[in-house]
């Protein structure tokens, strides 16, 4: 018997940081398991440079509504977007925050906030292009609202075949933002227990 499992994240962005791509990795992900799961896009009005996010639903029970006016979780890429959305982040949830490109909240005290340099990260791996799996690696970590081998069994098909070569790299970036997270829970666990 599968215990019940219920998950909305909020992933927000500008243009152009991936932020769909990896709304759609954890969607994808989400059926390879079997969950139900609702992936449901949203656009600024401009055309370049303008605002990207995307609300999933993952759960296993069936879904009502597409839409989420509190989410569990937000996965902030950027400064501009943490500030539309941290206050629609519902008590005891998660904010996730590039704290490459923004400053963390500190009017949210109910909530779980993890900062992860995704950019600077990135970069690191020689990836500059991978902020966004580094954030989605935190993410799966943190939340486990899927397992991170789904989100790399996922890429071939969500990916664009001119950027399977890149598959790689993206893994690193996933695991690398993962190890982040529980490198970091093991210090909590460490400072808890002394």
């Amino acid at each position: 018997m599968e215990m019940y499992m219920h998950q909305e994240v909020i992933i927000a962005g500008m243009g152009g940081q991936g932020v769909m791509v990896i709304g759609q990795l954890l969607a994808h992900a989400a059926m390879h398991e079997e969950k139900n799961v609702v992936w449901f896009p949203a656009y600024g009005p401009e055309t370049r440079g303008g605002t990207a996010d995307c609300t999933v639903i993952l759960s296993s029970e069936e879904i009502g509504s597409p839409v989420s006016s509190s989410p569990d979780t937000l996965v902030a890429l950027n400064q501009m977007l943490l500030d539309k959305f941290v206050h629609s982040v519902k008590r005891e949830g998660v904010i996730l925050v590039n704290s490459s490109l923004a400053k963390a909240p500190d009017d949210r005290t109910d909530c779980k906030i993890v900062e992860i340099p995704a950019n600077d990260t990135a970069a690191d791996l020689g990836a500059p292009m991978a902020a966004n799996m580094v954030m989605l690696g935190a993410y799966v970590e943190l939340v486990k609202p899927v397992r991170l081998d789904s989100i790399k069994a996922s890429m071939q098909d969500v990916l664009p075949e001119r950027h399977h070569s890149l598959i790689p790299l993206n893994i690193k970036a996933l695991e690398t933002g993962a190890s982040i997270v529980a490198l970091g829970q093991d210090a909590a666990r460490k400072v808890t227990s002394s």
